[in-house]
This record gives structure tokens, sequence and C-alpha cells, in this order.
């Protein structure tokens, strides 16, 4: 019998702050994670946008609480979170995904998943016209020494929350003011810096999302109605 495709409904939650989207990757992945049987679980991507914010991983070596002010002054907000990964930056003109996956129904990995959203990550940018984006020894997806998308995830008992920030038509003057993924010497880039055109985060969106459903081998659904997760 062939195995059947996993289903993941796509959820656009536009434009709101880090919180939020915090709040609403949580009632996704706690609305389903505790089914018996792992095959009932739904999956969905959320694709969003936040407003400025500049948000720390596990690893918070060199952030004191003196910066987290020094960052606040500058009309961002300030997270400290459970993701993988040192600081960085979220803002308008950035693409946010959030794959709320039970790998159990992918593959039950880790390390697959982020090599996964690695390759999503590199054919979208090859798709749009950015051949050179790749991986290095650090993380996320650079061209060249500037990186083009930042990766940081979290997974619980095969659960997967965070995902990708992938920058579209971000300005690129907010990351001036950390030292971005506590990489020294290296820089950002954005889809429109490299295109040398302007790129808006939906036109980006439906690049990744066809390129989702090819990398996770999976069918993808537009959720019909918000209301029963905001």
């Amino acid at each position: 019998m062939a195995i059947r495709q996993p289903l993941v409904t796509i959820v656009r939650a536009g434009r709101h702050s880090y919180t939020a989207g915090l709040e609403l990757q949580r009632k996704l992945a706690e609305s389903t994670k505790n089914r018996p049987d792992f095959a009932d679980f739904r999956n969905y991507i959320v694709l969003q946008e936040h407003d400025p914010v500049y948000t720390i991983g596990i690893r918070t070596r060199g952030y004191t609480i003196e910066d987290e002010l020094r960052l606040r002054h500058l009309g961002a907000d300030f997270h400290r979170t459970d993701r993988g990964g040192l600081i960085t930056f979220h803002g308008p003109g950035q693409l946010v995904a959030y794959p709320v996956l039970d790998l159990r129904q992918f593959k039950p990995s880790m390390r697959w998943y982020v090599a996964t959203l690695e390759q999503l990550v590199i054919e979208t940018c090859q798709q749009m016209g950015i051949p050179n984006a790749g991986r290095t020894q650090d993380t996320g997806i650079w061209v060249g020494d500037r990186k083009i998308c930042a990766i940081g995830v979290h997974g619980s008992r095969y659960v997967t929350t965070h995902g990708i920030g992938l920058n579209c038509c971000t300005d690129l003057k907010w990351f001036e003011h950390i030292v971005p993924c506590g990489i020294e010497g290296k820089g950002v880039t954005s889809i429109t810096e490299q295109l040398g055109r302007h790129t808006s985060v939906d036109m980006a969106s439906e690049v990744l999302l066809a390129k989702f459903a090819k990398v996770f081998d999976c069918r993808l659904a537009e959720q019909c109605d918000n209301n029963e997760i905001f």
C-alpha cells in the first residue's frame, strides 16, 4: 500500500507582534500533540511578518539586560526564546515561516528536519534568481559572507516550532545594532538587495510554499477558517 503524503495546513497570519506569533504556534502545537495516534496530528505552516523585534535563542552568550534596554530604545521589542541559535532580528519585509509538524509523519529526525529546511530556503532562493545561496559551516543560508535567511528551531516529542526568517525586502539597518546570530565579521542581505528590485513577502511566500510541498513531500491546504485558531 502506498504511503499517503502528510497534509500541511497553510496559515496566513499576516503581520503581528512576536508575542502573538509565539502564542499562535503554541496553540497549534498544543491543539493536536496530545492525540493518541501521531497520524492524527494536524500539521501547519504559519506564514507571517513580525513587528520589529530582536530575539535570542537558548545560547544567550554576551547579551545583558543593558543590551536589551539599548535594543528596545531603538523601537524594537526583545524576546528570549527556546529556539536554537543566538540573536537575530525579525521585522517587516521578512518572511517568517513556522512549520508546526509531527516529524513522525515525515522522518523522526531533527537533523533531517533542519537539513530539509535549509534545502527549502536554497531552492526558494534559486527559483527567485539567486543561484549562489547555500550552506556554510555557520547556521542559516548565505550568499557569500552575507546571511539571507536565519534558521532556529525547537522540537518537543517530534513536534516542531519556530523556523525560518527569510529577508525579502527587510530594512537591513536593524541588523547593524547586533552581531547577527553571534557571527563576527559577516553581514546580512535580502532577496531585494540581491536581485536589485523590490521583492515582497507575498511573492516569496508563494515560491516557498511550492518548494515546501516538494522538499517535504507533502500536500498543502489553505486554512479555511482563521477563527478556529485566532
